[in-house]
């Protein structure tokens, strides 16, 4: 698919996302039922509710494209293992933040093409907002029906950078990164939110760098990591390796996203990342 191809998408991807922002803040206005996943996470009707309709649009879109949705039953990685492109989705990432009636929770869409994610659509339906990239595209921030404004990373220099963390999944290991970061910048601004926004974060120049330490899966990240990567930054394993997608086990390693800078935050992580499933 060449980026001309990924260039239409954009737009009808972007659509998709609006309308199962819609149908999440329907919910949201009147929370209903939550129930608990085998792993012990909440789920709610909005979730399912948004996965259907994403499901049936993109297949729509693009009919022999398969998808590979948190809120789907997963295809064997028999089947998988042999998929060169595929729909990554999240229909509503945070439903923590949802359930809590915070607004930081997000719809993810992403273009997985060959282990790598080439086309991604993060969602905020509390604000109406969408961020969007796509490779050879750049980077996009779009507000209700403002045209869309061009986004980049901010480049760290010297001083105290702005560390944005996970609101409902800090640990020990993050705690003691920040303290790092501290120690070797003499400081830094805090801050803490749900869901792909904190790379969203990044992908905007609110933020220097976002690390996780802990467990993710590839439908979390996979949309804001491409968006990311049009806006100028990276994302990568705590150890410096390249995030792959369509893995055989979908958790992620921990891992850092961060914009330009002339520091190396992958060295903070050192001593941290024993765990790490990479």
């Amino acid at each position: 698919m060449s980026n001309l191809e990924l260039e239409n998408l954009v737009e009808p991807v972007c659509d998709i996302t609006h309308e199962a922002g819609r149908s999440i803040m329907e919910i949201y206005r009147k929370l209903g039922a939550v129930r608990t996943k085998s792993d012990g996470s909440p789920v709610t009707e909005a979730d399912r509710k948004a996965h259907r309709l994403i499901a049936e649009r993109l297949r729509a879109l693009t009919p022999n494209t398969p998808i590979l949705s948190e809120e789907s039953a997963q295809a064997p990685y028999a089947e998988r293992q042999y998929w060169s492109e595929f729909w990554l989705v999240d229909p509503l990432d945070g439903t923590r933040e949802f359930i809590d009636q915070r607004g930081e929770f997000t719809v993810n869409i992403a273009l997985v093409r060959n282990g790598d994610p080439v086309l991604g659509v993060v969602g905020i339906p509390a604000k109406d907002l969408i961020y969007r990239g796509h490779d050879g595209g750049g980077a996009y921030r779009q507000r209700d029906d403002a045209a869309p404004e061009r986004i980049h990373v901010a480049h760290y220099r010297s001083g105290s950078p702005v560390v944005v963390a996970s609101r409902s999944h800090s640990n020990t290991h993050t705690a003691a990164f920040i303290e790092q970061v501290k120690k070797a910048c003499g400081g830094c601004a805090l801050k803490s939110l749900g869901s792909a926004l904190k790379i969203c974060l990044v992908a905007e120049g609110e933020a220097d760098v976002y690390p996780r330490l802990g467990p993710t899966s590839e439908w979390d990240i996979a949309a804001a990591h491409c968006l990311l990567r049009a806006a100028g930054g990276r994302l990568t394993t705590a150890r410096g390796a390249p995030i792959r997608y369509n893995k055989e086990n979908v958790l992620n390693p921990w891992f850092v996203a961060a914009g330009e800078s002339d520091f190396d935050w992958i060295s903070l992580t050192r001593g941290l990342a024993d765990t790490s499933v990479d």
